[in-house]
């Protein structure tokens, strides 16, 4: 490690923000786990963290955050940049329905996008204004092979993960003359409470006119379940947290998109698609900056 950095990490009170809060602390590094209603729902897992933290002498604070919630994102920042500034942000929260996609109602898929592409953005913007003005800071996004794939029954799921692609290139591009980055990462299944906890259709009238289909949701979750269960080394989520640690701590310049775990085809699409991005870019920006054309 070259030196330590202050660092915010959304959705710690389980599985990969969890992981990779007491990964980066153990590095050295001054964390802040970001979690919900501390004081109720998850008292406990804030209360573990702080005991860990404090048996292991690690720099490991949990915080109140709800991404959701523009004032809680803010005071978050706020509270942060007060004891120091905040260097590395990595937007880790998320949900993942299963399910027929049309059977989704309206409201269920506005409450993934809320949280997995409006949570996104409300904590960046409340982060920016700070990093810019300091010219330096990381913005880690965590996307998902899902952000590169339309898979049947993760339709909701894949619309919010490309929407977190889009923004995150845009924003990477639009924040380099500041000294920011902004990356992607993108990991493959993992052995995570997301496939126990994921959110299912609740039009059942819709389910039903699918008849037999409408399982393909329980079929996917076993198929899941078991391979998390016996393929302890690929799906492992410390994959991730070690992929977030070694882009917080890599010298030099850092890959717009890392692809962690099982590959899926993901960096095939990433290689192919880059040249095409990159003329793309250099075509626009010209424009964008105001430079004069030939």
């Amino acid at each position: 490690m070259t030196d330590t950095k202050t660092i915010l990490i959304t959705g710690a009170s389980r599985g990969i923000g969890h992981l990779a809060s007491l990964a980066l602390a153990a590095h050295g590094h001054r964390v802040y786990a970001g979690m919900r209603d501390i004081a109720g729902s998850n008292k406990d897992a804030a209360s573990a963290m702080q005991a860990q933290a404090q048996a292991e002498r690690l720099n490991l604070v949990p915080l109140e955050l709800d991404v959701t919630n523009a004032q809680a994102c803010q005071t978050a920042i706020d509270k942060i940049e007060a004891d120091g500034p905040l260097d590395v942000l990595v937007n880790n929260a998320g949900v993942m329905p299963v399910g027929l996609t049309e059977a989704f109602t309206m409201e269920q898929a506005k409450d993934v996008f809320d949280v997995n592409v409006y949570g996104i953005m409300r904590l960046t913007r409340a982060a920016l204004p700070c990093m810019r003005a300091r010219k330096s800071g990381l913005v880690i996004n965590l996307s998902s092979s899902a952000g590169r794939f339309g898979m049947p029954y993760f339709g909701i799921y894949c619309a919010s993960k490309w929407a977190v692609e889009a923004y995150s290139e845009a924003l990477h591009h639009e924040l380099e003359t500041f000294g920011i980055t902004c990356v992607l990462i993108e990991p493959s299944g993992h052995g995570t409470d997301l496939v126990t906890t994921a959110p299912a259709p609740q039009d059942t009238a819709r389910l039903e006119a699918y008849g037999d289909l409408a399982a393909g949701r329980e079929r996917l979750l076993d198929m899941f379940g078991h391979m998390f269960a016996t393929d302890l080394i690929g799906t492992d989520a410390n994959n991730v947290a070690t992929a977030i640690a070694q882009l917080i701590e890599m010298p030099g310049a850092r890959p717009m998109r890392v692809q962690v775990g099982h590959d899926m085809g993901v960096s095939a699409v990433n290689e192919a698609v880059a040249p095409l991005q990159a003329k793309l870019i250099e075509t626009l920006k010209p424009v964008y900056r105001g430079a004069r054309q030939a």
